[in-house]
């Protein structure tokens, strides 16, 4: 069966292959920004770039878990370095936008007290901070199981807040970050109580 040859597949991946090709893909992006690659304004188009893939990450690591339930594709192994390198890019993302874009202190906070989205982006963000810190098989033992995975559920209202930053920094209607939207919605939908349990019937 196709399902048996991915899982098949699947096992012969070690997890700590994402995190070289993850950062071997933003050290590549930041030296086309560098070197004019990224075309005329390459640290809008850098801090984009990292925000669309710590998105794009964010939504992968939602996945795991209805793959596993729909289409019995196991890629568990893989969630806890997918969320870490989702965050790396969440605060590259960052630190482009307040060092290369916006380059004072002050005008941060001012950003992100005043501007909305901006809010939302930082709300995100460090809803992710202690997931990002708790990452590690020490953390598991030390809060146990139950209240690990209690906390981790905080990615699911970090991926809303990124989706809508996303839609909202957008100009104008574009269809690209609506679909982000969706896709997030529709896979926190998927965790709702009675759609879980017709899953697993």
């Amino acid at each position: 069966m196709l399902t048996d040859r991915i899982n098949r597949g699947l096992r012969l991946v070690p997890p700590w292959l994402l995190y070289i090709v993850g950062a071997a893909w933003a050290a590549w992006l930041f030296y086309l920004g560098a070197t004019g690659g990224l075309g005329v304004e390459p640290i809008e188009a850098l801090e984009h770039e990292y925000g669309e893939i710590a998105l794009q990450l964010v939504i992968l690591g939602l996945v795991v878990t209805p793959l596993r339930q729909i289409a019995g594709i196991n890629a568990f192994k893989f969630r806890r370095a997918i969320g870490v390198v989702a965050f790396f890019y969440v605060l590259a993302h960052f630190l482009v936008w307040a060092l290369l874009d916006v380059q004072s202190l002050s005008r941060v906070w001012a950003d992100i007290v005043d501007r909305p989205y901006i809010t939302i982006g930082m709300a995100g963000f460090a809803l992710l901070i202690p997931l990002a810190v708790t990452s590690n098989n020490l953390s598991v033992r030390r809060m146990g199981a139950a209240a690990w995975r209690k906390l981790h559920k905080l990615v699911y209202p970090a991926a809303l807040l990124g989706a809508v930053h996303y839609v909202w920094l957008a100009k104008g209607f574009q269809l690209e970050p609506m679909i982000y939207l969706a896709v997030v919605l529709g896979l926190l939908a998927l965790r709702l109580p009675v759609i879980r349990t017709r899953l697993a019937s």
